[in-house]
């Protein structure tokens, strides 16, 4: 392939934010470093890189090359694994990214995923925002709320999640109980930080609640069930998964918001082995038998 060993040059510049970095990575001098950026920058006829005093940044042409490096090392490395033996033991990084909120949900699966794959390192991130799979930031999406709709990716429906009002018994004591939406105005709440405002749950809560009666709030959706278990205040939990908080009830019922949960892969990528055996563990008895034990 022409050109790839600069290609992939340019790669580790862009992981390692360096020249140097590079060089370690790879095992060779920074001469040869900035050799290769000055060919593959000649061939393209622009600049992959621009330097300041952070360090190397990736031009917008730079990201499109990052993207064709990452995931042709990664089916290159799949297709290596498979090459070296029929019984094909997966290793190495296995990323997953999805919303802390979910881990009752996947925690079953990376389990058994572990179990059944020992040598793999999985790095779980956890944040709302979208990773961008063709960059290679994740191997596993879950996505909340719309199917998306980019054509490079792959989707497939996972679960459905029910949200609903909660609070502790002994907040409930202190409080009252509230019968009728009306009755929120006179509550305390706990909500999660900088809740994307286009959300039908943060629309019908900005309706209803008044600024003054949030009392506590966290980008942290493990501190914010903490704090509803503790009679902080009145808060959003999952309907499947309530009782695992302790001692709290549900608060108006019939309020109830449903999301939707989706598998996203990359096209490119989604048939290689390490995403193959995290999805066969998706759609395994084993799996949906440790979510039923938890409900």
């Amino acid at each position: 392939m022409k050109h790839w060993s600069e290609i992939r040059t340019t790669y580790f510049v862009a992981q390692t934010g360096s020249i140097s970095g590079a060089a370690r990575a790879l095992g060779v001098h920074r001469a040869t470093i900035l050799r290769h950026l000055d060919v593959i920058e000649h061939e393209l006829g622009a600049k992959v890189f621009l330097r300041d005093g952070k360090g190397y940044q990736l031009t917008e042409l730079g990201e499109d090359l990052l993207r064709v490096a990452k995931l042709t090392d990664e089916q290159f490395n799949d297709f290596a694994r498979r090459a070296k033996s029929q019984q094909g033991e997966l290793e190495g990084e296995f990323i997953l990214t999805s919303l802390d909120a979910l881990a009752h949900l996947l925690m079953p699966a990376v389990q058994l995923f572990s179990q059944k794959h020992p040598k793999i390192r999985i790095r779980w991130l956890t944040s709302a925002e979208l990773m961008k799979l063709e960059y290679g930031q994740a191997h596993v999406a879950i996505r909340t709320g719309a199917k998306p709709q980019d054509d490079n990716y792959v989707v497939l429906p996972f679960s459905t999640l029910s949200v609903g009002l909660y609070a502790s018994e002994r907040y409930l004591q202190q409080h009252g109980i509230p019968n009728h939406e009306a009755d929120l105005t006179k509550h305390q709440f706990v909500l999660a930080d900088e809740a994307p405002q286009r959300l039908a749950i943060v629309k019908w809560f900005n309706e209803v609640v008044p600024p003054a009666q949030i009392v506590c709030t966290s980008n942290n959706q493990n501190l914010l069930q903490h704090a509803i278990v503790n009679g902080v205040g009145i808060g959003f939990m999952q309907c499947q998964f309530s009782q695992l908080h302790g001692n709290v009830s549900r608060v108006l019922p019939h309020i109830q918001w449903d999301f939707e949960n989706w598998v996203v892969t990359h096209g490119d990528l989604h048939r290689s082995e390490k995403i193959q055996a995290f999805l066969t563990i998706l759609k395994s008895d084993e799996y949906h038998n440790a979510i039923a034990a938890l409900k």
